[in-house]
């Protein structure tokens, strides 16, 4: 096994793209339809984390979570909160399983936690 690719069930794809892309600051790989009109599929992607957007209502259900594990999560929280995205303040919680977390909604419920490991105490 080389990966993942978590799925997430979007309804809009303006509100999409300006969390994903503008917000959390992700790139857009690529999209697809297969015709005029019909839902959108695309990959979005930053550093070695790709995510799949989707209007299929197939796919997958909304209110999906995943965890990405990082580096410099003080650093990426502060490039967050400088964007003045108006539908989120995420905080950095310490988790009880030691880690600084910092835990994002999209528009259409599905999680995304963000999380560094720290040195064992």
């Amino acid at each position: 096994m080389l990966g993942i690719i978590p799925l997430f069930r979007i309804f809009d794809v303006d509100k999409a793209k300006e969390f994903y892309v503008h917000y959390l600051g992700f790139q857009i790989d690529w999209e697809h339809r297969f015709e005029d009109g019909a839902p959108l599929y695309m990959q979005v992607t930053k550093g070695e984390v790709s995510i799949h957007l989707t209007e299929h209502h197939g796919d997958c259900t909304p209110g999906s979570a995943v965890r990405i594990e990082m580096t410099e999560i003080e650093q990426y929280h502060a490039e967050l909160h400088s964007k003045n995205y108006p539908y989120a303040r995420p905080a950095v919680e310490t988790a009880p399983w030691n880690s600084k977390e910092v835990c994002v909604t999209d528009p259409f419920g599905n999680r995304i936690t963000f999380y560094e490991e720290l040195e064992p105490s």
